[in-house]
């Protein structure tokens, strides 16, 4: 493993663990915020949340690269009789891997109670459906860890509906070289880019276009770069998908040729993959039938640009996510000679 992953993964484990779901980012910006004025790039704040870095390069054309930084998540949906919670998701959220995992809910005052996800049906001495019932909310309850017999019980704690619900990432980083927790989705591309500004100014790069790095704040819930300061084209650089038909592996960086919002720019595209194979650098080019990215939500903004979505491939997507540092290597080495 590289200097440069070691960075970016070590990154990424600091960012995971700072919880945040769709609509509750401002923690995890803020310490965005103080990294990219540590390297001294120009940021600001778009009224909704994202943070916009700037970079000047050695031409008139603008390239905008988006990361998302929002994760999925879930929210009180009501207090039970018993005091335990009812919830909505944030996002799309893989529910049966959710099923006896540690959570955390946050209060409006600030403050924190642990607890877990749980089927309504959680016992198999005691249900005979404990082992078929359906896992998602409204067979779930969050049982939270505290000493309450009622509604009202729970109320005293502060408890209340709206407030936000935060999942245990579980992140690992094996000697083999994979790092493992959920949230991958989107935060290891976010720490790639910043992986990127890091050798920009450690090695005293001007790009060869104008950067503007989008750090979006809703993707999650389809709306994140719906936005965007004036670009000539944006790459959207979020998880590579594996699975079925599909060609990427976790070693791989994905470059999708078509999402669910339709075909990605054909020039764009081939730029990448003639980059790719002239830097002998592990790529594979596949279709996601079932995704959206920021790209997608500029186009949806009506903004006039080219755009295109890469990133490194990612196992077991909104669930117990995967990828290896020789994904993340390609996936780095992709943008550095994309915007050189």
């Amino acid at each position: 493993m590289t200097e440069q992953t070691r960075y970016i993964m070590d990154f990424a484990r600091k960012i995971i663990s700072i919880p945040s779901p769709s609509g509750y980012t401002k923690e995890i910006i803020s310490h965005l915020e103080t990294e990219t004025a540590k390297l001294g790039y120009h940021h600001f704040l778009t009224k909704k949340g994202n943070l916009v870095i700037e970079i000047e390069g050695k031409s008139d054309y603008t390239l905008g690269l988006s990361g998302h930084v929002d994760t999925l998540g879930a929210m009180v949906r009501s207090i039970m009789a018993d005091g335990n919670l009812k919830f909505t998701a944030i996002g799309g959220p893989l529910w049966p891997t959710l099923d006896g995992e540690y959570c955390q809910v946050k209060t409006r005052e600030g403050k924190g109670y642990t607890g877990t996800f749980l089927s309504t049906s959680p016992a198999t001495h005691v249900y005979k459906d404990a082992s078929t019932k359906s896992r998602d909310p409204e067979n779930m309850i969050v049982r939270i860890d505290e000493v309450v017999k009622s509604k009202a019980d729970t109320e005293k704690l502060g408890i209340a509906p709206g407030d936000f619900i935060f999942f245990d990432p579980k992140t690992q980083i094996t000697d083999s070289g994979y790092i493992k927790s959920r949230f991958l989705d989107d935060k290891i591309s976010v720490s790639i880019i910043f992986g990127l500004l890091k050798h920009l100014k450690d090695n005293n790069i001007v790009p060869k276009y104008n950067l503007k790095i989008i750090i979006s704040t809703y993707e999650e819930v389809g709306h994140g770069a719906s936005y965007i300061p004036p670009v000539d084209e944006l790459i959207a650089v979020d998880m590579g998908c594996i699975g079925e038909d599909l060609s990427c592996t976790e070693n791989q960086v994905s470059i999708c040729c078509k999402d669910s919002s339709g075909p990605y720019d054909y020039g764009i595209i081939s730029k990448l993959v003639d980059i790719s194979k002239t830097n002998a650098i592990d790529y594979a080019t596949d279709i996601y039938p079932y995704y959206g990215s920021d790209v997608s939500a500029a186009y949806r903004g009506g903004h006039d640009i080219k755009g295109a979505l890469i990133g490194p491939g990612v196992h077991a997507s909104h669930g117990m996510e995967r990828t290896h540092a020789d994904a993340i290597e390609n996936t780095f080495k992709l943008l550095i000679n994309y915007i050189k």
